[in-house]
């Protein structure tokens, strides 16, 4: 028992010494056809890392012949079955790029987006290359709108773009969140804006009703602590808010808190209003004694310079 597995531990060995030499010797090879023969070969066994080396080699060689095609296909299958995406991306784009008319420049294209979509990260990431997926998704809807892949291209899509409406609807969470800590004036601002984006970027979102909710809640509170020249105009701004939420979502859960909220409102832009009649009238006050004091200082000037002119007349004499 022992004899015959040391024999088959041994076949092996010389079998793998076998391939690696065989493969040695391909690598220094200028025997270009068995050279691309056998890349595509090991691209067939599922040798992937060899069939990259070999065409590496090769395809400088034939580029522009026949066999060019292929090749070029292979390779950018392989660095795609080795989880390659970027990599794959880029080499089924020059594919379709160099062979536009090919049988297999639809898959090519196909699997261009398909790659950079494979390479999306996670919604809580950057987005900078799902949305270059994106792109990509939609060069290939618009040039094969028949294709067999549309469905599957457009579902694509539809994933990247909750991705995007995920981490849109969480960063305006962030900003929510931190209107609670001990400098809330800042944030108030951004939430205001990124509330009002979200809901133009995704007008069928779920999330819609609680930001339009949160979005009265947030500009209540920024306009009450705003500064005296800009606190009417953010009032009202809050009430319009608050008016457009019960015009979109008359049966919302958040029906009472809106409310308290625009009675709140009305009742600080009452007082406010209040404020600026008596702050107006005191300034008016103080302009009408100012304009007296002035005129009282003129007409003083001017006595003081009718007087002056006839006692110098007088000393002359």
């Amino acid at each position: 028992m022992k004899n015959t597995i040391r024999h088959i531990l041994l076949l092996a060995m010389v079998m793998t010494l076998g391939a690696c030499g065989k493969f040695y010797k391909l690598e220094k090879s200028t025997n270009w056809d068995e050279v691309y023969t056998a890349a595509n070969e090991y691209y067939e066994e599922g040798e992937y890392n060899k069939a990259i080396i070999l065409y590496d080699k090769v395809l400088p060689v034939i580029r522009g012949s026949e066999k060019s095609e292929l090749a070029q296909f292979n390779y950018a299958y392989a660095h795609f079955r080795l989880k390659r995406y970027i990599e794959a991306a880029s080499y089924f784009n020059t594919f379709y790029e160099s062979f536009s008319r090919s049988p297999l420049a639809e898959e090519a294209l196909f699997m261009h987006a398909y790659s950079l979509y494979l390479d999306a990260p996670d919604y809580n990431l950057d987005q900078k290359s799902s949305r270059e997926a994106v792109a990509a998704i939609q060069q290939f809807i618009n040039r094969f709108p028949r294709s067999d892949s549309y469905e599957r291209a457009m579902g694509m899509i539809e994933n990247l773009q909750s991705r995007f409406e995920k981490k849109a609807y969480e960063e305006a969470s962030m900003y929510y969140r931190l209107t609670e800590g001990l400098f809330p004036g800042q944030f108030y601002l951004a939430c205001i804006v990124n509330f009002q984006n979200f809901a133009n970027s995704y007008p069928n979102s779920e999330h819609n009703e609680e930001l339009a909710y949160k979005l009265v809640e947030v500009s209540s509170a920024y306009a009450e602590r705003s500064i005296f020249n800009k606190k009417e105009e953010r009032l009202n701004q809050a009430l319009e808010f608050g008016d457009e939420f019960q015009r979109k979502y008359p049966k919302s859960g958040y029906k009472n808190e809106v409310t308290s909220l625009m009675e709140e409102t009305k009742e600080e832009l009452a007082s406010h209003q209040k404020m600026k009649k008596q702050y107006d009238e005191i300034r008016k006050l103080e302009q009408e004694a100012r304009e007296k004091q002035q005129k009282e200082a003129d007409e003083k000037q001017e006595l003081e310079q009718a007087v002056t002119p006839e006692t110098g007349a007088n000393s002359n004499k």
